[in-house]
């Protein structure tokens, strides 16, 4: 295995960082659609139960089915992966923010406004402060997820290490056939946790103390 990763290692770096990019690009993406819209949630609180319906059955859509389901109208390659990441990264930091921000105390609230605040500062000076460790634990989650969904989109030929386990489960019984996979399942894996530690010191950098769990 070691001569396999020796000789190939230059494209195996880049095509963890391709991985990488896709994931980070999918999951900033979603966690802007995920905080617009739970702050949607937040001003009509109604919404509330479907946007939770919505999730609990976006949780259930498998990623061939979704990949599928794409293909016709967004061809092979990055788009249709991309598309794919950022629709199961949105869920679990979608249903973190709406918790996060209608968590807040009352009491917080009606004080920033007694104190001359209107909404938007209201929502960007307390709510979004004191949500965001939450949406932050909504992020870790999502993030670990779309390391994997962003193996199974190297179906459509989206970029990273999921061609790797695609080409390993195409040589059963050949010479490389376990080298592949396992490079492209342990580089999956790697990457993840690397990635979930960086979060973890976003967090201690920007969760205030007094919040900090």
């Amino acid at each position: 295995m070691w001569d396999f990763i020796a000789e190939r290692h230059r494209q195996i770096l880049y095509d963890g960082f391709q991985h990488v990019y896709l994931v980070v690009l999918a999951v900033v993406a979603a966690t802007v659609i995920a905080v617009l819209l739970a702050m949607l949630v937040t001003k009509v609180p109604r919404l509330g139960g479907v946007t939770n319906m919505l999730s609990a059955i976006g949780l259930t859509i498998p990623g061939f089915a979704l990949v599928g389901l794409l293909m016709p109208a967004t061809g092979i390659g990055s788009t249709t992966a991309f598309i794919c990441v950022c629709f199961y990264a949105v869920l679990p930091i979608l249903r973190n923010a709406v918790v996060g921000l209608q968590g807040v105390e009352p009491v917080l609230l009606e004080s920033a406004r007694g104190m001359g605040m209107g909404e938007a500062a209201v929502m960007a000076r307390v709510r979004l402060p004191l949500a965001w460790p939450v949406i932050l634990a909504g992020i870790r989650v999502s993030l670990q997820m779309s390391m994997g969904i962003a193996a199974i989109a190297a179906y459509v030929l989206g970029p990273g290490l999921g061609s790797y386990i695609f080409s390993g489960l195409a040589q059963i019984g050949g010479k490389n056939a376990l080298n592949y996979a396992l490079v492209g399942t342990l580089g999956v894996v790697v990457l993840a946790l690397i990635l979930d530690l960086l979060l973890v010191l976003v967090g201690r950098v920007t969760i205030p103390k007094g919040i900090r769990v």
